[in-house]
């Protein structure tokens, strides 16, 4: 409900966004201008994706007054671009949560929503599930619009064109896809496909001759010219349409393509949508909006990059928060930067080392690795599959190539790792940043699955390291241990340990015992080997004896040693941050039934269920993964030894 001093009058005064459908042109810019100031006052308190939905927030209002999404369906691309949707179909009031725990999703969520029609964190999804709902459709007898909003990068994924391959075969009626062009996913778009819809925006004078040119070669009397004479004007007609005619790929996909529109002018996007919605009766339609990344917050408008998803800012000062640090304590590196740093290290002295990444330079510190060897860097963009068969290629011909992908976003491209570099036993590395639970970002984002899914695959060696110095010696090992390689390591900072110089190797499948012990054996992996020792440490305080192995590799495990302690011992907890089924703690369980050594065991782990999104922290203490809900667990089990 509006009060009289609210600067959103019009936003609060929606009971339903079906009244969109109702308001006029002055309406609609009044209500886009509440969304955007609203957004900008509510993500500057709880942080969140943000550039990129300053960047839609007219695109949306328009959608909203010609389309009512209780009856036809829309599909956001990654859902990072959706807070104005979020905004517009009552979740208004929700927001001072977001991304917080029990909150309110930063993406969108089937179950939060009757307007949310499917959920998404990763990208290029959103024409396949809207085709897939426009043939249910179809079956169904129904004739309701079908909608996938794409763009920010993930028209650069194979699967994008895979969809509109097939829509355009099947010439789906009332189904349009917006192209939402903003020359961004997080990094700026690369590839000659953003140089394609350049060449569409320069051209775009040239759009409203489309249907002149074509009405005025068709008045052509073939009929009475020669055969060569007829040939030479069909020939001339489809030169006249690639000349002159923007979006003519999309066209031969099977697509009446429109624009670009200026996405930020209210009046000329609703125009473009009524037109699209009459032409959509036809077959598909593909409507190219251009925007902006940030548009209507200057700060964001000249960096996107580092505004596209923040922590709470100021809103005037357009200055992000930052944590107050001690001067005297200053914080560890971030895993990430430690990586970049000796990825670069290890390039100086080796030029068969390569970097690859998709859309993820910053992210992902493959960025350092850019500024030193621009050369020897390739950013795919949004195409994780074509990321792992292009170093499959590069390994072949004697090259090392280091692909640096988050974990959740291997998962893209599992068939490439086992197809293309496990089964060739090619010396490719993987560096799984973002192991574990993240946090805010949710279950699309958590790298829970990378041990379970890898583990199962031929050849690989698989590894996470206990700390940053650890994490040089293992991104030295899998480069140049001549087999596929993966080592996941977790987002945020290490633990301030010293960086040993020079680096060296480890050897492979050796573990590392770091204390000895009677009663129990906790044999950790990666994140959870310093809450191990401390732990133990605990522990002992109260009379339990607890070994700690600090397992270092998945594959090859390290049986040998895992063996002798846990004979050793009265029984046997591992430790990992990851998913239960398949992941470390089987990988040990399996190896202690075959050797046939048979001890009680306490797999701690995240169980088979979804973790959601909230703080790391307290995601980790309800998943039983804190040193202080270890304790409880692991003192419980002794007592029943």
């Amino acid at each position: 409900m509006s009060t009289p001093d609210s600067p959103y009058p019009l936003l609060d005064s929606l009971a339903a966004p079906q009244q969109i459908r109702h308001f006029s042109l002055d309406q609609l810019e009044r209500l886009a201008a509440e969304v955007r100031g609203f957004l900008i006052a509510s993500v500057s308190e709880t942080g969140g994706h943000f550039s990129s939905n300053l960047g839609t927030v007219e695109l949306t209002v328009a959608l909203f007054h010609h389309f009512d999404f209780l009856q036809d369906r829309i599909v956001w691309d990654v859902g990072h671009q959706a807070y104005p949707h979020k905004i517009l179909t009552g979740r208004k009031d929700r927001f001072p949560t977001l991304r917080q725990h029990h909150g309110l999703s930063g993406f969108l969520k089937r179950d939060e929503s009757p307007y949310d029609h499917f959920g998404a964190g990763h990208a290029s999804t959103s024409i396949s599930a809207v085709l897939g709902m426009a043939k249910a459709r179809d079956l169904q007898k129904r004739d309701h619009a079908c909608i996938a909003v794409i763009g920010d990068g993930s028209m650069t994924a194979g699967m994008a064109f895979e969809a509109l391959n097939q829509a355009g075969y099947l010439v789906v009626k009332n189904f349009l896809v917006i192209l939402n062009d903003n020359d961004m996913s997080i990094n700026p778009n690369v590839g000659s496909l953003q140089g394609y819809l350049n060449q569409i925006m320069s051209g775009q004078y040239y759009q409203r001759w489309r249907d002149r040119i074509e009405h005025a070669i068709k008045a052509i009397p073939l009929e009475g010219l020669s055969k060569g004479v007829a040939k030479a004007a069909k020939w001339s007609e489809e030169s006249f349409k690639r000349l002159m005619v923007p979006g003519l790929l999309f066209e031969d996909l099977g697509f009446r393509y429109m624009g670009p529109v200026n996405g930020h002018d209210l009046n000329a996007t609703s125009k473009a949508l009524a037109e699209a919605r009459e032409k959509m009766k036809d077959g598909p339609v593909l409507l190219h909006v251009q925007t902006k990344k940030g548009y209507g917050y200057e700060p964001a408008v000249q960096d996107p990059l580092k505004w596209h998803g923040v922590t709470a800012f100021d809103a005037e000062a357009g200055e992000i928060i930052k944590i107050t640090v001690d001067p005297m304590k200053p914080a560890p590196p971030s895993y990430t930067s430690v990586f970049g740093k000796t990825l670069v290290e290890l390039a100086k002295t080796d030029d068969k080392i390569v970097g690859i990444t998709a859309a993820m330079l910053d992210g992902t510190g493959m960025n350092l690795f850019q500024k030193a060897f621009p050369d020897r860097c390739f950013d795919v963009g949004i195409a994780e599959q074509h990321a792992v068969t292009f170093a499959a290629g590069l390994a072949t011909q004697g090259m090392r190539p280091v692909a640096a992908i988050y974990s959740t976003f291997l998962q893209r491209g599992f068939d490439q790792v086992a197809h293309d570099v496990c089964i060739q036993d090619l010396p490719v590395t993987f560096a799984l940043d973002r192991a574990g639970i993240v946090g805010a970002d949710g279950p699309t984002h958590h790298g829970l699955y990378d041990l379970a899914y890898l583990r199962c695959l031929p050849n690989i060696v698989l590894m996470a390291p206990r700390d940053e110095n650890e994490l040089r010696r293992m991104l030295m090992t899998a480069i140049y241990c001549g087999h596929p390689a993966a080592l996941r390591y977790p987002r945020g900072n290490g633990l301030g340990v010293a960086l040993e110089e020079p680096i060296t190797a480890l050897p492979v499948g050796k573990g590392e015992l770091l204390r000895e012990g009677d009663d129990l054996l906790l044999c950790a992996l990666g994140s959870m080997v310093d809450p191990a020792q401390q732990l133990a440490e605990t522990l002992a305080g109260e009379g339990l004896s607890c070994a700690v192995i600090n397992a270092r590799f998945v594959k090859p495990l390290d049986a040998p040693l895992i063996h002798e302690w846990a004979r050793h011992c009265k029984g046997v907890v591992t430790l990992e941050e990851g998913c239960a089924p398949g992941g470390f703690s089987g990988a040990v369980a399996e190896s202690l039934a075959d050797a046939r050594v048979l001890r009680p065991l306490l797999r701690c782990a995240v169980p088979d269920h979804l973790v959601h999104h909230g703080d790391p922290k307290r995601l980790l203490e309800e998943e039983g993964l804190t040193p202080r809900a270890l304790e409880h667990r692991i003192r419980e089990f002794a007592s029943r030894i």
